[in-house]
């Protein structure tokens, strides 16, 4: 936490309304994270190149930014059972909302979704209760 800075916040919230906004622009298509992998693994008729390539980008971004001094957090020190754990309850609960963070909170917000506001207070509020938990009583 300690390299937050609100401009790198703020690129970075722009890089990813741009490229949903672009997303929907060209393609009609919600960029919701989970979606878009849930429809390479099972892929439907013409619909397997944009999601290869929109994650593609995504993951090889980092290429395009590390010349500007933008770089991934230091995570070698998080545990891996964390981690796992973590990831298993964020895929349970992109399952139970219908959705994920990207698409509840930057496309359904966007358009006023109201199943999406609901969606994106739960688990906004829901991060805030663990890193409260977390600072508290420096479990997790």
């Amino acid at each position: 936490m300690e390299n937050f800075t609100p401009w790198s916040a703020l690129a970075g919230g722009a890089l990813l309304g741009l490229s949903a906004a672009l997303l929907m622009l060209f393609t009609g298509k919600i960029a919701g994270i989970s979606g878009i992998i849930g429809g390479l693994l099972n892929p439907q008729k013409h619909e397997a190149s944009w999601r290869a390539a929109f994650l593609t980008g995504m993951i090889l971004s980092f290429l395009l930014l590390d010349p500007f001094g933008f770089s991934f957090p230091d995570t070698t020190s998080a545990s891996i059972i964390v981690v796992s754990i973590a990831g298993l309850l964020v895929g349970f609960g992109t399952r139970l909302g219908n959705g994920c963070t990207s698409g509840h909170g930057i496309i359904g917000m966007g358009r006023f979704s109201k199943r999406s506001i609901v969606a994106t207070l739960a688990f906004m509020a829901s991060a805030m209760f663990i890193v409260f938990i977390r600072n508290q009583l420096g479990v997790l």
